[in-house]
Parts: structure tokens; sequence; C-alpha cells
């Protein structure tokens, strides 16, 4: 259990990682002009780098915490707060009609996965 907790977690770090760069470094207009990227259009370009910065932030806590074995109780918290991302990602694109929502319900149900295993069975301060 604790391996596929880890992979999943990097699964997430790599995704996060790879999104938020794109929403941090990238034009509003350049992200909209991609497929997958139209839910943009909703939100204002403050709110994108916003969520380009939790996206980075998950990234880090989902994995670097335990790692560095510095505060390892931040992994579950970061994963929470990765679920609630995703819950927000899945509203929008239902909310468009958008087919991209089935992967970010594949994230979402990583990120459950991976804030249960750490909250629980598989925790870092048991």
């Amino acid at each position: 259990m604790n391996v596929a907790l880890w992979i999943a977690a990097g699964v997430l770090c790599a995704v996060y990682a790879v999104g938020s760069v794109s929403k941090l470094f990238l034009p509003k207009e350049t992200l909209a002009g991609h497929r997958s990227g139209r839910w943009v259009e909703d939100f204002d370009a403050r709110a994108v780098k916003a969520i380009g910065g939790v996206e980075a932030l998950a990234a880090v806590g989902l994995v670097l915490p335990a790692v560095l074995d510095i505060a390892p109780v931040l992994v579950p918290l970061a994963a929470l707060g990765a679920t609630l991302l995703m819950a927000g990602a899945v509203v929008t694109r239902l909310r468009r009609r958008e087919k991209e929502v089935v992967l970010d319900l594949a994230y979402f149900a990583l990120a459950v996965f991976v804030a249960a295993g750490r909250f629980g069975p598989e925790s870092f301060t048991g």
C-alpha cells in the first residue's frame, strides 16, 4: 500500500508541476487556445495564476515533506488540498460540459486515495 501511495503522489506531483508551470508562465490567451484549456475563459488572469500557484504548492507538498522527513504530516494535508482543487476542476468541467472531466475525476480519485492512505493506515506519524 505504501508503494502505491508513493506512486500516486508522484503522478499527482508531476501533473501539478507541469500544470502549474503552464498556468504561471503562459498567458491566459495561450492556455485558452488549447482544447483542454478552454476553462480559463471562465476566470480572469489573476485567478488562473492563483490556481497555478496552488498547483505548485500541491506538487511540492505531496512528496517533499516526506522525502526530506521534515513535517511529513503536510503530505496528507497537501493531498486534501489537491482533492479540493480537483473537485473545483470537476465542477468547472461539468458546468462547461467538457469531456476532459474524466481525466480530472481520475486525478480527484488519486488525490482522495493519497489523502485517505496518508491520514489512515499508512500515515507518516504512526
